[in-house]
């Protein structure tokens, strides 16, 4: 109890809640997300060729979940522009990362320990922006809590719900990557983060905001640390949703689906059997004595 109340840690979680995102972790957010542009397929390629293109695509890497939060509130998608100093950093961070002599700016940042400290800032921001979404939608739809939870999961899941749109501007159509089909760990955890923070809003859930927001940062931080630094794609609640989905529907999720109805077609073209084999052997030999 001693420890407990010299940490204090509702004062901390209220600290931390206050805390301005801009400049600095808004500056991790803006780096991570156009390093991960980078990462894209032909993205090098799309900058020499077309800086304009590629300079959307990064707007839209690090802005993409304002765009569209504010188009599903009634917004406008240009909105978020108004706000000079949050462009300017986003763009330089887009100049320096990929048209920087000798990519010193690239090689620094996604060296792993830096890569690292700036992943876990990132979730910061991610959580901030979960929660305000799921405020503004309360303020909007006062009891439309299925608006609350959508307009958090916009907001913390950035561009990944419109990168079929975002590959378009780098002129790649590959609809098999759609977010929704298969969704990564911080889609799905904006998604539940959404969930709490609705539930927070709504007074269902006995804690504070600034608690929920410093408990859900440290988590999501946490993971996505952990997750970059052993390279890994998997999802901590793998597990979890694979149990629920096989109870519920039938399947674990994302597994493939199985068809109860109609038999497996016979194959195209069947393997030879032994006996087939050995006439034809038997047959090109015939030939060469002739």
């Amino acid at each position: 109890m001693e420890v407990l109340s010299v940490l204090n840690l509702g004062d901390i979680a209220q600290v931390f809640s206050k805390m301005g995102m801009f400049p600095v972790f808004d500056l991790a957010y803006y780096i991570v997300s156009i390093l991960y542009l980078k990462y894209e397929p032909g993205s090098v390629e799309v900058s020499r060729r077309s800086p304009v293109a590629s300079w959307l695509c990064a707007m839209l890497y690090c802005f993409g979940s304002y765009i569209l939060a504010d188009v599903m509130l009634g917004g406008s998608p240009i909105d978020y522009f108004q706000y000079n100093s949050h462009i300017l950093l986003a763009s330089a961070v887009w100049y320096l990362l990929f048209y920087c002599p000798m990519n010193l700016f690239y090689k620094c940042v996604a060296f792993l320990p830096v890569k690292l400290v700036l992943v876990a800032l990132k979730e910061v921001v991610r959580t901030r922006k979960i929660a305000a979404g799921v405020h503004h939608a309360h303020h909007a739809y006062h009891h439309g809590f299925f608006i609350m939870v959508i307009v958090g999961y916009v907001k913390g899941s950035g561009v990944a719900l419109i990168s079929n749109f975002e590959q378009l501007l780098r002129g790649v159509w590959r609809p098999e990557t759609n977010e929704i089909l298969s969704m990564s760990f911080p889609t799905k955890a904006s998604l539940y983060g959404a969930i709490l923070f609705t539930l927070q809003e709504a007074q269902w859930l006995p804690v504070s905001k600034s608690t929920l927001i410093l408990a859900f940062t440290l988590f999501m931080a946490t993971s996505k640390v952990v997750m970059t630094a052993r390279h890994s794609h998997g999802s901590p609640f793998a597990l979890i949703e694979s149990w629920v989905c096989h109870l519920l529907f039938g399947s674990a999720l994302g597994g493939p689906e199985e068809d109860h109805h109609h038999p497996p077609a016979p194959s195209s073209s069947p393997l030879k059997t032994k006996e087939e084999l050995g006439d034809g052997t038997r047959k090109r030999k015939a030939k060469k004595a002739e």
